[in-house]
């Protein structure tokens, strides 16, 4: 099977998102119980709502995804999940 740029772009974040535990301030949760009211996105099964408090490594996890095409709001999702 044939996997083009963007979808293996997505792939390759997909796994970033699985690869660690969640820290900082924002709150994960299932889709389910995500709060509409807030500034809520959820991405990969995962949902965040609210400012996201990254570190120095998941903020240059969402540079880096962001200069491969990523939007912004979605790195910092998934690379909030990083360790």
């Amino acid at each position: 099977m044939q996997v083009g740029k963007k979808t293996g772009t997505m792939i390759v974040a997909g796994a970033l998102a699985l690869a660690g535990t969640v820290t900082g301030g924002a709150a994960l949760m299932p889709a389910a119980t995500a709060t509409p009211a807030k500034d809520c996105r959820t991405y990969s099964s995962t949902t965040a709502c609210g400012e996201i408090k990254l570190t120095s490594e998941q903020a240059t996890c969402v540079a880096r995804s962001v200069g491969l095409g990523m939007t912004e709001r979605r790195a910092e999702v998934e690379c909030s999940r990083l360790p």
